[in-house]
């Protein structure tokens, strides 16, 4: 598209946005950074769907919420555009394709993951994985630890969960509190931005522009709110009720669908920060699956568009196929069903997150008491990360009980990589699972 910087988009129809998030479902690849930056190309700087400030605008409310800001993103864009439906459209197209991958992908690994091919290609993606978690904690680091009050959070978040082994929510509610306090004593020590990097004043007329006026439909009104919530809240409550009365509140995908909606209104900083409080769950907890396994699905998420937080759909398919939920029969049927739960209750609050209360909450994202719990939370979850880091370190370069010097060279190389030539993260992963190839081959 060329027009004229000084020509306004046409409307754009449904069936076009349709094809666009559908198309962004399959090549979303580089983590919510990486996701933004596409949505930022394509719709900000090519198509001018929306205006730049009006996609920081976006951007700045998504990330003061739980859950994976790059879908709520696409969420709230598409809602902006097309109303609710535009909304479910994109927030559904977004992470269906994922879904659909990781579930072909888990059952490759849970049927054939024994043969020496796919061991091979795993042993050189989990140590990789180290590396990219690593460079999750630089990145969201360099962009919230702006202080030495918020860097002091995030080591004090560390040594509670590596090494007192207090559990994620708590960790979250202690950070809140601090920047509850903060927000009020030390104001400026909690400001919270969310600027794109490529920060341009305009590139042309938008079809939602600057001084484009907010459309009815997102206009606040306390009857809508309380509609949509309710309308959310029943959704949610009426599928978790059916699984429990089919197959028993004690049963493995009635305890999914609660557990990974508590999970979802913990990623704040996004999916590394609840894969701690997703591993304590799913394998210290209710043991659905085993911490290697946990780590071998990261190693699967990274490697498939999406958000990285569909590793619950990973988690979801391992449980139910592994607890033979459906009997020993149908255990195919048993993990997609597990891996559809989980991602259900996933992605619920996200959509309500928008749809509900986008109009309310944009109005006090610039008052810092409101977000000042947030951006505490959000120097936590630095710590938390590189606790995760350490525990994944810990089972990917000790071998039964010797150090693998192989794995802590693909680590290190990976390291050097991503850090020092900022290589992408597919890129990263195929190079090192040939090289997981050959090591497993020349030593086996």
């Amino acid at each position: 598209m060329n027009l004229p910087a000084d020509t306004r988009p046409d409307p754009v129809p449904l069936r076009v946005a349709f094809w666009y998030w559908l198309k962004l479902g399959f090549i979303s690849f580089g983590g919510p950074a990486g996701q933004i930056a596409l949505m930022h190309t394509e719709l900000v700087e090519r198509r001018r769907w929306i205006s730049e400030q009006r996609f920081l605008h976006a951007l700045n409310y998504c990330m003061l919420l739980p859950g994976p800001e790059a879908t709520q993103l696409a969420i709230y864009i598409g809602w902006l555009m097309h109303k609710t439906r535009g909304g479910i459209l994109a927030g559904l197209l977004f992470f269906l394709p994922s879904l659909l991958i990781l579930i072909v992908l888990s059952w490759i690994y849970m049927a054939y993951g024994t043969l020496p091919v796919v061991a091979g290609i795993l042993y050189g993606i989990k140590p990789a994985v180290v590396a990219v978690v690593l460079a999750a904690a630089w990145r969201i680091g360099s962009r919230t630890l702006k202080n030495r009050t918020l860097l002091a959070i995030a080591v004090a978040a560390f040594f509670a969960i590596a090494l007192a082994e207090l559990p994620f929510p708590l960790i979250v509610l202690a950070a809140a509190a601090i920047g509850m306090l903060g927000g009020r004593l030390l104001p400026a020590h909690f400001q919270v931005g969310g600027k794109h990097p490529d920060s341009r004043a305009s590139y042309g007329m938008a079809l939602i522009d600057d001084d484009t006026p907010t459309p009815a439909h997102a206009r606040f009104t306390w009857p809508r709110l309380a509609r949509v919530a309710l309308g959310g809240l029943a959704l949610g409550g009426g599928v978790w009720l059916l699984l429990a009365w089919r197959y028993g509140a004690a049963g493995a995908l009635a305890q999914m669908g609660w557990f990974f909606t508590k999970a979802a209104l913990m990623t704040f900083g996004g999916a590394y920060a609840v894969l701690p409080y997703v591993y304590q769950g799913g394998v210290e907890h209710y043991q659905w699956l085993t911490a290697p396994q946990m780590i071998d699905g990261l190693a699967l998420g990274e490697t498939t568009p999406g958000p990285l937080i569909m590793i619950v759909a990973f988690v979801g398919f391992v449980g139910a196929w592994s607890h033979a939920i459906f009997g020993a029969g149908s255990v195919l049927l048993a993990g997609v069903a597990g891996a559809c739960v989980a991602t259900f209750f996933t992605f619920l609050p996200s959509f309500m997150f928008i749809l509900a209360g986008g109009p309310l909450l944009e109005a006090t994202r610039d008052n810092v008491r409101m977000t000042a719990p947030l951006t505490a939370i959000s120097a936590a979850v630095v710590g938390v990360i590189v606790s995760l880091a350490l525990f994944f370190g810990q089972h990917v370069f000790v071998r039964a009980g010797q150090v693998d010097i192989a794995a802590i060279a693909i680590s290190a190389a990976a390291c050097v990589a991503l850090f020092r030539y900022k290589a992408g993260t597919i890129k990263l992963l195929a190079a090192c699972a040939v090289a997981g190839l050959v090591l497993s081959y020349r030593h086996g």
